[in-house]
């Protein structure tokens, strides 16, 4: 079912720069389609957003914002045992993002001088949480505790509505769980206008996150300057580091959990062991006819899923460093002992009971991650993400005085005569 590569410093190389493919630029017939949807939603604010909802998800949406009772009342329509879950579930990303939390500071030299930093939340968020083909309300729980952390002073949300025109429950649910102040019925590319933009009835945003199809992430990144965005998201990814200590049932069910994301997803599993490459595999075959995403999981692992055994574990470290993937699992004998050297992946799963959808539901760190190797330079979604920070400096005559000629000096190297005039005037 997947295919296997011994590593011989050609053959994996070839693997992954097919791999690397599935990552191209944009099509430029969705920019096109995206842009003129913007466009519209620019100039027709919510008449274009519910135009394209009509034609996108459902002529006749139950609203169009949702009011606060309903979304206050969506836990009681929901299964209290799923509610219990989110409310544990929440309490674990509360607590992880908790410790993140920076604070403003201030110091005061003795020769007058103040420096420091002030650092508060922003001011507005907007939040896009799919509808599509998993309503995936634990994005809802990632993208919003963490805002409520930094001080965000408000956040909304959009969802696409159901085929029937109602909001999904269980998304409604984790709003309410969450704090979101706002919910709005509209999904795609114009849910992301109505954002970036504003509307009559949608206020403008400071920053958009939350995941999305390709026509949301080509929106993302077209609106970006006009306001922020969280990162511009890949097909999800997986690869696990695995020694003859692994057993190929779990590494088979954690590859399948990202492989049935999407059929751009990526699943690799690098070992040193051949005979676990085999079982594997077969265990991949035997469980996916079992799994409701069945099609996806196979087009998935055909096209870019992948086993490549290396002669050791220093070999899987140095490719795991290089891909930068965006779920990073350690199934070795000692993971604790190989912390330290993984430098590049978005969140790192350790030993044989950290599955990956551990961290999807459940264990605190954030599930937004960068893809498509850009965990080399980016970072999960945090608190950090939400807020915002200036300098402010204060000097009185005499601190000035002592430096003026420095400033001066270096304002005039750079012919930049006003500013070296805005210090000597205070002395003339």
């Amino acid at each position: 079912m997947i295919k296997i590569v011994k590593a011989d410093g050609k053959a994996e190389r070839d693997f992954l720069a097919q791999l690397r493919q599935r990552s191209g630029d944009t099509d430029k017939k969705v920019t096109e389609i995206v842009s003129a949807i913007l466009d519209d939603v620019r100039s027709e604010g919510d008449e274009a957003v519910k135009k394209y909802t009509a034609r996108f998800d459902t002529s006749t949406p139950e609203f169009y914002e949702v009011p606060r009772d309903v979304i206050d009342n969506a836990e009681k329509e929901c299964d209290s045992e799923l509610i219990a879950a989110m409310k544990r579930a929440a309490e674990n990303i509360k607590d992880f993002h908790n410790r993140q939390v920076q604070q403003s500071w201030l110091t005061a030299k003795d020769n007058g001088v103040i420096l420091g930093q002030r650092i508060r939340g922003l001011h507005r968020v907007g939040v896009y949480v799919p509808g599509g083909t998993a309503a995936l309300f634990s994005s809802v729980l990632m993208n919003v505790i963490p805002a409520k952390i930094a001080g965000v002073g408000e956040i909304i949300m959009a969802t696409p509505p159901c085929k029937d025109g109602s909001a999904n429950r269980d998304i409604l649910a984790a709003a309410a769980i969450a704090g979101v102040d706002r919910v709005f019925l509209c999904g795609g590319a114009q849910a992301i206008g109505s954002f970036a933009y504003g509307t009559a009835e949608i206020p403008k945003v400071d920053k958009i996150v939350g995941p999305g199809n390709i026509f949301v992430a080509t929106a993302k990144r077209l609106v970006y300057g006009t306001v922020d965005i969280d990162m511009i998201a890949g097909p999800s990814e997986i690869l696990i580091v695995a020694d003859e200590t692994a057993d190929p049932k779990f590494l088979a069910a954690d590859l399948m959990s990202q492989a049935e994301h999407d059929r751009l997803a990526s699943a690799i599993l690098v070992t040193t062991c051949g005979e676990l490459a085999q079982k594997t595999d077969a265990e991949l075959v035997r469980q996916c006819a079992q799994m409701s995403r069945r099609e996806i999981i196979e087009e998935s692992i055909a096209n870019y899923g992948g086993i490549i055994i290396c002669d050791s574990l220093d070999d899987a470290v140095e490719m795991a460093n290089e891909l930068a993937p965006e779920h990073l699992e350690v199934c070795v004998e000692n993971p604790m002992e190989y912390i330290g050297r993984f430098d590049n992946a978005g969140s790192v799963f350790l030993g044989h009971y950290a599955p990956e959808p551990l961290g999807d539901y459940f264990a605190g760190p954030n599930h937004v991650l960068p893809t498509s190797g850009t965990a080399r330079f980016f970072s999960p979604l945090s608190v950090d993400a939400f807020i915002k920070k200036s300098s402010f400096i204060y000097y009185n005559e005499n601190a000035l005085r002592e430096v003026r000629n420095d400033v001066v000096l270096m304002a005039e190297n750079e012919s930049l005569t006003a500013h070296a005039n805005a210090v000597k005037v205070r002395f003339e």
